[in-house]
């Protein structure tokens, strides 16, 4: 078999006759095998080399017959149709076709380069008997080749651009961009050219760039704001028979401050009712500015004259108008006409167009003032008059005053506002506007009243008008000082002479306590006594001082001591108050111990022993106490039956304390138990006699404390037997014996001799500190303690 070299024949120039032939020198050679004609394999050493070029097509074919793009040819192939050549790769069969038998390729479709600008085949040789490969497999390309049949696209127009006003010439604006889907590679299909055909003279556009300029110097957005701009691309260098593409630019010519404000008139004219309020608008001017935004806005300005103080003016930054607003009352009575100026001026400049003039204008206003209806009008905004709580009902306490300030000068009616059951303590004359009481007054309850009066137009009584009134109550001094709080007042055993036992202070119900001044003494009366007296301080308080020492409570108890506190009012009121002061027990320092037999503790200040000490002084009181009570219940007489009708036992309880240890060693208790001890002719009569029981073994008693208990005994039996409210039955009587011989002896007062009063107990005071304050209230104390 012979290897055969494929030479690919550059179809550009023509492309009609493109051909792949075969060539005989090669600068390579392989060896293989090559089938024969007949079927017989022979090896031949071949040598092979390549070429590449590219088959080329025309796009956009219209004509009847498939375009014919090349041929293929093999050395192999000897024109007797033993060869068959093949295609394969993009669009083989669809797009493309071969015959098999000459190797010539046509294109069945129009192409497009700009869909696809090229298409990649694969051309084979093979025996058309055996099927077997004569040629390995070429790839080849083949390209469309391009026309101008794309016209230039503006691929973002329509284009919107802006450019100042006033601009000189030769500002940029934008630039618009046209593209060619020709193929810039291959003549001129793809060179475009830029030209305006809607536009001029305003703006120009370069020819290759496409940037658009101003071409007219001084282009005033007041006169023209909106342009449109028609520009063209057209290819092939713009030359005859080029395709072209158009797109509008709508340029837009942005504001700047080139105008200055003007009034549209140089005199306004305005009325204005004299009851317009303060600070209401009472009127509008406009100048009018060409210009928009920001470079219109504006600031109003009264010129300094005749309306500066009464007027004022400020911009409404919605319509850019001037809003007059009025600063005071007006008043045509007192003034009918204003006139001023106002300036109106741009409040954003532009320094580059100073030069066209100043940029503000100025006009006159006149304002009228009309005539109004008004209600009356008092005298003062706010009336204040003081009236005594005492005042008599009906007497004048002051006015008011009110008139009409308008032309006709109506006559004025006045009356009282009612809106509470309070307002009616006054009245008022209609005609006069006199202001007098109503009813009494009382400062302790109301100290001041307000009341509206209403002043009313007689020809309209709808225009009225009110103002308030203050009355204030003056305080008459009808309530006499007493003491601001209740004392307990109290003078110590050991107080010395001259001593503040207690300070004072009163109040009054008249004023507040700040605005009194009050004075003390001592009553009249009191001042016999020479125990205390009242000492002023000068600062509305006072100080009871004692006036002798030596103060015994067991001699007396309670002082009242009559304290006359006067107050500093007119008429001046004074009264008298009794202070109680009671004698009390105190410590070395002063401090309260013990009044009468109660004690009083004072905490703050004390020590735990001397509470401790405390504690055991009142166990100790207690234990006399109940010492007392038991040794009252023994003397004391009982029925035994509290029912006739109980005819049951009865068993009589005693509960009588002992004397302790020393009642042990006293007497033999085993002497109450012995039925010796006790004589027959003693026995009651309705008792019968109990067996005699065998004698007991005791310790020995002295005769002394055997007599003393028989004593005792026999005397109660006597008792017991006399008692004609006895029982008739059995009953048992239990004695309990005291004793003697303790070292302290009995502390009851059952057998003390005397009165109370006779009897001396200063020996408690040796007994030490536990009965000091036992001994303070059995006895006066041994000594004075000072404060």
């Amino acid at each position: 078999m012979t290897f055969s070299q494929i030479f690919v024949q550059n179809c550009r120039s023509v492309p009609s006759r493109c051909l792949l032939e075969l060539g005989k020198d090669h600068p390579r050679s392989l060896v293989g095998p090559s089938p024969g004609r007949h079927g017989g394999n022979t090896f031949q050493r071949v040598k092979r080399g390549w070429v590449w070029n590219q088959f080329f097509v025309l796009e956009e074919y219209m004509g009847s017959e498939p375009q014919y793009v090349g041929k293929l040819h093999t050395d192999l192939d000897k024109g007797d149709s033993g060869v068959k050549y093949t295609l394969s790769g993009d669009g083989a069969g669809s797009i493309f076709t071969i015959d098999q038998t000459t190797g010539d390729i046509h294109a069945l479709q129009s192409l497009d380069r700009e869909e696809k600008p090229y298409y990649t085949l694969r051309a084979q040789a093979v025996d058309i008997d055996t099927g077997r490969a004569l040629e390995p497999e070429s790839e080849f390309v083949i390209k469309v080749q391009d026309i101008n049949d794309n016209e230039p696209k503006f691929l973002e127009g329509p284009y919107t651009a802006s450019v100042p006003e006033m601009s000189p010439v030769g500002t940029y604006v934008t630039r618009v961009t046209a593209t060619d889907a020709d193929d810039p590679t291959y003549g001129n299909s793809a060179r475009v050219v830029y030209s305006i055909l809607h536009g001029q003279p305003y703006f120009s556009v370069d020819a290759k760039t496409g940037d658009i300029r101003t071409a007219l110097p001084n282009m005033d957005r007041e006169v023209k704001e909106l342009y449109q701009v028609l520009i063209q691309a057209k290819d092939m260098g713009g030359q005859l028979g080029g395709l072209a593409g158009t797109t509008t630019v709508n340029i837009s010519l942005s504001d700047v401050n080139d105008n200055p404000p003007r009034f549209s008139k140089s005199i306004f004219h305005l009325k204005v009712p004299e009851s317009s309020a303060v600070g209401s608008p009472i009127g509008r001017i406009k100048a009018h500015d060409l210009d928009i935004g920001k470079n219109a806005e504006i600031d109003y300005n009264i010129v300094p004259g005749d309306g500066g103080a009464m007027f004022d003016i400020s911009t409404n930054e919605h319509n850019q108008e001037g809003v007059i607003v009025l600063k005071r009352p007006l008043d045509y009575e007192m003034k009918k006409t204003y006139t001023f100026k106002v300036e109106a001026s741009n409040t954003h400049l532009d320094p580059r167009f100073h030069n066209f003039g100043p940029f503000k204008d100025m006009a006159m206003v006149k304002i009228y003032v009309l005539d109004v209806d008004e209600p009356p009008v008092f005298s003062q905004s706010s009336y204040s008059m003081d009236v005594d709580e005492d005042t008599p009902v009906g007497l004048i306490i002051g006015s008011v005053t009110a008139q009409d300030l308008d032309v006709g000068s109506s006559p004025v009616r006045y009356s009282i506002d009612w809106k509470r059951d309070l307002d009616s303590f006054f009245d008022i004359d209609p005609v006069e506007g006199t202001i007098s009481t109503n009813e009494l007054l009382d400062r302790e309850s109301i100290a001041q009243h307000n009341i509206s009066i209403v002043a009313t137009k007689i020809n309209n009584p709808v225009l009225s008008s009110r103002v308030a009134v203050t009355i204030h109550v003056n305080d008459v001094n009808e309530f006499p000082p007493e003491f601001a709080i209740p004392y307990e007042t109290f003078v110590c055993e050991s107080a010395k002479v001259g001593q503040v036992i207690q300070v004072i202070s009163a109040k009054d119900r008249d004023l507040p306590p700040a605005g009194q001044k009050f004075t003390y003494k001592s009553a009249q009366d009191d001042q016999k006594t020479k125990n205390f007296t009242v000492r002023d301080f000068g600062n509305n308080t006072a100080g009871i001082v004692t006036l002798h020492s030596g103060f015994r409570r067991r001699t007396q108890e309670l002082y009242e001591v009559a304290v006359v506190i006067s107050d500093s009012g007119y008429p001046s009121q004074s009264s008298t108050s009794t202070l109680t002061v009671r004698v009390c027990f105190c410590d070395s320092d002063g401090s309260l111990l013990t009044c009468n037999a109660e004690a009083i503790f004072l905490p703050v200040g004390l020590s735990t022993g001397a509470l401790i000490a405390i504690l055991m002084c009142i166990v100790i009181l207690l234990a006399i106490v109940v010492l007392y009570v038991g040794v009252k219940r023994q003397k004391k007489k009982e029925t035994l039956m509290t029912s006739k009708e109980d005819i049951r036992d009865n068993v009589i309880h005693y509960d009588d304390e002992g004397g302790g240890e020393e009642d042990t060693h006293a007497f033999d208790m085993g002497t109450l138990r012995n039925p010796k001890a006790i004589k027959n002719n003693l026995l009651r009569r309705d008792i019968k006699p109990e067996a005699k029981a065998p004698p007991q073994s005791r310790p020995p008693t002295s005769s002394h404390e055997s007599s003393d208990i028989q004593n005792f005994i026999h005397q109660r039996l006597q008792e017991h037997d006399k008692d004609t409210s006895a029982p008739p039955y059995d009953s048992l009587a239990t004695y309990a014996y005291e004793g003697e011989g303790s070292v302290a002896e009995s502390l009851s007062s059952i057998d003390s001799p005397g009165r109370e009063g006779d009897e001396d107990y200063y020996y408690l005071t040796e007994w030490g500190p536990r009965f000091k304050t036992l001994a303070g209230i059995f006895g006066e104390p041994p000594q004075d303690c000072s404060r």
